[in-house]
């Protein structure tokens, strides 16, 4: 194996580790924003555990996040909460996935 081949081995090692670490932050992120939602809705305990898997395979129904968005923010619209509400509650909560992700959580 040349240098160059293990270089490229290297990166594309990397770059799965990567793409494993974003997609496990991505989900931990759902998770946190379900839960918070659940709060919201006066969901607690079981309840608010299964809404917060809700809104973690939401996020497979299209590519990017929209849709976990799309559905947090309608189930929110009574109690008011706006979708850039949301989308600023989701962009609070990546920087808390990622840090509990590398925390080993």
């Amino acid at each position: 194996m040349t240098t160059f081949d293990k270089r490229e081995e290297g990166f594309e090692k990397k770059f799965a580790l990567d793409e494993e670490q974003r997609f496990k932050a991505e989900a931990r992120r759902n998770k946190l924003l379900g839960l918070w939602a659940a709060d919201l809705l006066g969901k607690t305990g079981d309840d608010a555990a299964a809404y917060a898997k809700e809104v973690v395979a939401s996020d497979f129904d299209e590519a990017g996040d929209n849709d976990v968005m799309r559905k947090v923010a309608k189930d929110l619209a009574a109690k008011g909460v706006t979708e850039q509400q949301v989308r600023v509650k989701m962009d609070e909560l990546v920087a808390t996935a990622v840090a509990q992700i590398k925390a080993g959580q």
